[in-house]
């Protein structure tokens, strides 16, 4: 007998969806209201936010704002209609294009209506079945999703671990030299969740020895890293050595979008071959018109980001003096790694949203290991050092309560039932 399609999803909503009647609304899809900022409200109150990717504080730049609402009033929503191979190609968008490969060192670049569909469909033309993936096993859930859709056969390696690459580099040439396919390495320019970045100048310098093309997800070192602004391929002195550059307008941008940049051979092949782009309405006046005006100000005004790494350092140094574990990273993403139970999450994040006006990202099992709960801050250019010397008080606050046993209380007392 044919069993009900919905019977499975009916009766299993999956590792995060089980816990929607006791989180939803609150510990996941929050309601933020208010202009884009440091200070917004949440449920009626002011919260202290650090849980946006803003991370220059374009969001709610004025000229950006302007540039917006012009373009809007000129174009409206709809403008361009149609994919951009048949109806919806303008000049702003190769002015754009254009900006951005020139900004990025590279040959050309190309837009994408999003940074994740756009990833996903990158991964899917640049391979066929005989080729082979190797990439890392914390990439973003985009670069996993990319990956799923080929046929061939991919190696994970550790995370950013150089043994584990080159070992799995090894066996990849192997296959590679079997089937007569070529090899596409991928990682990030910088890893969301641990902040660090990714080992791209060690993993340019592996092409000596073996055969194969990089791609790189910066989405979170474009606009944050490098002398200019350029990524982490720029901070890292290696931005020649990335075949396939990538980003997202979402973090430092403040916006819809993405761009792949690369020689412009490639760049072409992908024009006419990335799915995702090529059957689908390009994308609109208002992002486009508005990221050329972001994509202005991030290039001619170096102290947007200047002032972002004056707030990134002093949080992570007061982080740190404190006793705070932040592991490793080197970019502006801030861990702030504690023990305890998914129930003892929930009561800390309620503490700090109800008693200590603080809103962050938390990230707890199977996201990372039990027993384990991330805090995530994302410093931006528009937060003060009075807002990092309140959420440090507070971050000591809910240490000493995670230490010494209050939200165990708390969550066995209150019923607390999820999953510890």
């Amino acid at each position: 007998m044919v069993k009900d399609l919905f019977e499975r999803i009916q009766n299993n909503k999956g590792p995060l969806g089980k816990w929607a009647s006791q989180a939803e609304g609150y510990f996941v899809f929050p309601k933020l209201e208010g202009d884009l900022g440091p200070r917004m409200k949440f449920q009626g109150k002011e919260v202290l936010n650090w849980s946006l990717n803003d991370y220059l504080g374009l969001a709610n730049h004025p000229e950006v704002r302007k540039a917006d609402a012009d373009a809007a009033i000129e174009y409206g929503a709809a403008a361009p209609m149609g994919a951009r191979m048949m109806s919806g190609h303008t000049k702003y968008h190769e002015q754009l294009e254009n900006e951005l490969a020139a900004f990025v060192m590279k040959e050309s670049a190309y837009l994408l209506n999003f940074g994740y569909q756009g990833m996903v469909s990158i991964i899917d033309a640049l391979v066929t079945r005989n080729d082979v993936i190797v990439y890392d096993v914390d990439g973003h859930a985009c670069i996993i999703d990319g990956v799923r859709l080929h046929s061939g056969k991919r190696f994970t390696y550790k995370h950013n671990d150089i043994e584990s690459m080159e070992k799995n580099l090894q066996r990849a040439t192997k296959l590679a030299t079997e089937q007569g396919g070529g090899i596409l390495f991928i990682t990030e320019g910088v890893f969301g969740m641990r902040g660090q970045q990714g080992k791209l100048k060690e993993i340019v310098e592996m092409k000596k020895k073996y055969n194969f093309r990089l791609l790189v997800d910066d989405a979170h070192g474009f606009g944050t890293l490098g002398k200019t602004g350029a990524g982490a391929g720029e901070e890292q002195d290696c931005q020649d050595g990335i075949d396939v550059y990538f980003s997202t307008f979402a973090k430092s941008m403040a916006n819809i979008g993405a761009f792949v940049a690369a020689d412009k051979d490639i760049i072409d092949y992908l024009k006419y071959n990335l799915r995702s782009q090529m059957f689908a309405k390009a994308l609109p006046m208002i992002q486009t018109i508005g990221s050329l005006k972001r994509l202005q100000l991030l290039r001619d005004n170096p102290g947007l980001k200047d002032k972002l790494w004056e707030n990134v350092n002093k949080l992570q140094s007061g982080l740190r003096s404190k006793g705070f574990n932040i592991g490793d990273t080197n970019t502006c993403v801030t861990p702030v790694y504690l023990e305890g139970s998914v129930p003892e999450a929930m009561v800390m994040v309620n503490d700090l949203r109800e008693n200590y006006g603080i809103f962050l990202s938390i990230v707890i099992y199977p996201v990372i290991p039990k027993g384990m709960i991330l805090l995530r801050v994302i410093p931006t250019a528009s937060h003060t050092f009075d807002d990092i010397a309140q959420t440090l008080t507070a971050f000591e606050a809910i240490r000493e309560k995670l230490v010494n046993g209050t939200y165990k209380e708390i969550a066995s007392r209150t019923k607390v039932d999820l999953d510890a």
